[in-house]
Parts: structure tokens; sequence; C-alpha cells
């Protein structure tokens, strides 16, 4: 079984009366409608090929000092051409997702900034500004993926560089905000490390965070500092609108009850689709028991949502207890695809028909399998940027609240 690693739109039966999912999440004026489905909203639709996100064309001077990359990316006829020149607004790229921060650049038709960032041979990091940024609005994109301490302390170091080069406004944006799953006390005498990396960030000097699908809504208020929350789940969503899945087939399913919230939220913009939920037992850290399983799927395709995929195995197991139970398919989609081992070999198994993440995290070539496709949040993130910049409201549907609560 083989995935769609682009955003055509095809049905594998002929369209009947019945009624078929069909999903349009971004305005009319910036993309048409079409009678075949509606695409993601991208200027120039990223192309796929074997799960790796397409990169337009960027022809860069690059300077390399140790394992260091500093980019600066030449953009022609990219959008918001009129706001090419404008001064105030600066991007950063870490190191962590360099790819994903070329597309925000490119969706935003800006130039990457001149950044050197190096390794000591102790291990040490070492961030300087190529450029001036006094007085700018600076956007600062790297995720806290693993290796999440490394990635962690570049991200600190990049905001004092930025502080102390007198930016007037500082904007981390982590479309994978790291340790947000230590969120709270569970046992006695456990740290909450999400607060403590939120102090982190905010002592360091950043003005704002901007993140992408927070393991869970309570983060945002352990920063003392505005925080952005966009969700990537609606490019999952208008990807499989362009699937055709009849509504009457579809039931969403939540991998625990801890994620109920948002596959209820995800399950209403599926044609308000019926819902069903695994009941999990957790023995451990990365440890998990399905046990049984709440709600009907015969002969349905379910759709399993979650904000991540660690080591994979509590969407796994649900995944072989749906089919256990009688589904027809089983859809894994998820935002941040952290993908430690076995995850890989836990996907790749046969048990999921497709398995859809997002770009927040680089997934490396060797982790590529067949039922895998990836979509890019560059667009979206692009776009809460310029809002954020020009004081605008970020309240509009793609990239809102999910009705999450």
């Amino acid at each position: 079984m083989s995935s769609l690693f682009h955003h055509s739109y095809c049905s594998s039966s002929p369209l009947t009366s019945r009624s078929y999912l069909k999903l349009n999440f971004f305005p009319s004026s910036r993309i048409p409608a079409s009678q075949n489905g509606v695409r993601c909203n991208l200027v120039e639709p990223l192309k796929f090929e074997n799960g790796k996100p397409y990169t337009p064309y960027l022809s860069s001077s690059t300077t390399t000092d140790q394992a260091t990359t500093a980019t600066t990316p030449s953009i022609s006829n990219a959008p918001y051409s009129e706001n090419a020149h404008d001064t105030r607004l600066r991007i950063f790229s870490g190191t962590a997702n360099p790819a994903l921060s070329q597309e925000i650049a490119c969706y935003m038709g800006l130039e990457l900034g001149r950044i050197k960032i190096k390794r000591f041979a102790d291990g040490e990091i070492y961030v300087q500004l190529q450029e001036s940024v006094r007085g700018c609005d600076v956007y600062l994109v790297q995720p806290t993926c693993p290796p999440a301490n490394e990635n962690l302390m570049e991200l600190l170091i990049m905001i004092d560089a930025c502080r102390r080069a007198s930016a007037k406004n500082i904007t981390a944006v982590i479309p994978y905000f790291g340790y947000a799953r230590a969120d709270r006390k569970t046992q006695g005498r456990e740290s909450i490390a999400a607060k403590l990396v939120a102090n982190l960030i905010t002592e360091a000097g950043a003005n704002r965070v901007l993140a992408c699908d927070l393991h869970s809504g309570q983060s945002m208020g352990y920063f003392d500092i505005p925080v952005d929350h966009v969700y990537g789940q609606p490019v999952i969503l208008d990807y499989l609108a362009s699937k055709y899945i009849c509504s009457d087939d579809l039931v969403v399913v939540s991998p625990d009850v801890g994620g109920v919230a948002r596959a209820r939220a995800f399950a209403k913009k599926l044609s308000d689709a019926p819902l069903a939920i695994v009941d999990k037992r957790r023995h451990g850290h990365n440890v998990a028991e399905v046990m049984n399983l709440i709600g009907d799927v015969k002969g349905k395709v379910a759709v399993m949502v979650d904000d991540m995929i660690d080591t994979a195995g509590t969407i796994s197991k649900g995944a072989a207890l749906l089919h256990q139970e009688g589904a027809r398919e089983v859809y894994a989609c998820s935002t941040h695809a952290v993908f430690s081992p076995p995850a890989i070999e836990r996907l790749s198994s046969g048990l999921f028909q497709e398995v859809i993440i997002t770009n927040t995290i680089p997934v490396s070539e060797q982790n590529y399998f067949p039922q895998l496709t990836i979509l890019s949040v560059a667009n979206l993130l692009g776009e809460t940027i310029w809002r954020v910049h020009d004081d605008c409201s970020g309240g509009f549907e793609p990239y809102s609240s999910l009705g999450i609560d």
C-alpha cells in the first residue's frame, strides 16, 4: 500500500450519490476552488517525492564554519514581493530545520538573515549575526526537536545575540516545542520541565513565542510573554479533503483519553464524523498497553489523530486494535514526527494505509517509508508571522483555534 506524496485529488471509486468529504479551509481570495477538490493554500504548491517536501530552488551563497551553515537565499517571483524590502522584518534560521525556514522565507518573499552558528571542539555553541538587526522585528525559526538540549541551547543563544544586537522585538518561532510533555506533576518529586524551558526562553530575551500544536494548552500559561498558538491540523484536514473519503465511512479515533478534545475538534471539521476512543493504560514512559475500544469502527475508514508520534507505540497498538475490531483502513495523522526508534518499523509494518505528518520536525531520508506523506506548514507559519508583524488578528479559519477546550 503506497501513499500519495502530493496534493493531487484522486478517488478510488466513481463518485456516487453518497456524501463525500470535501472541505476548503482557505479563503477563496487566496486560492480558487476546483470542481475536483480543493488544494492547500500554497502560492507555489510544494511537491512531494518519496515523502520529502519539495523546497523551491534557492540560489544561495553559503558560509560554513565547522558544523554550521549560514544561507542567504535569493528568491525571485515570490509572494508578497511588495514587502520584500521591509527591512524592519528579519527571519533567521537555526540549524534544527533550515529547510522549513527557507520555505517560510520563500512564502513571505524575504531572504533569510545571515547568521553564523558553530560548535567548538568541546560542544559549546557560538552565534554571531552577520547583519544589523537594530530596531528590527526579528523572528528566529528553531524547533527544539532531537537533539532537544542542543537545539534548545542554540535557540537561547540566538535570542541572546539578537537582544544584544538591539533588536526591537524578538519572536521565537518554535514549530515543535520540546519538553512540552513534562507539563504537570503526575507523581511526587517530578519536575515541570515545560515551565522551566518557558522561563529560559523568556529570560534569554524573547518578547513573543510562536508555537505550533503544543502538547497541551496550559503550556501557553507557562510563558510570561505573549504566545501565538497555531494548529497544524488544518493542513492535514485539507489534504484529507482531497481524498474523497465517503463521510458515511469515516470515523475519527483518539489514541488515548487525553486526546479526546483534539480528536473531537478534528472530527467536527471532517463533516462532523463520529468519534471513537482507544482506552489505553500506560505503565511507564514510552510504554503503552491498549485495553479496549470505545465506539464502532467496523467497516469504517479510521483516522487516528495525535499531536506527535514518538516511538509510535500508542498509535500502532491502537491501529492493531482497530483492525481487530473490523476497521477497513487506518490512517495516522500527526503534526510532529519525532520518530524515535523503533517508530519507523512500527509505522511501516502494514497497519496503516497512510501516515500523514507535517515538516515541523525534519525527517531524514533513511526514515522514509512507502506509507509516509509529509505536508508543509511553511505557509501557515509564514502567514502568521506576517499577521503578527502587521499587528493583525490571526483569527481567520485556517490559523485559528480548532475549538479545542
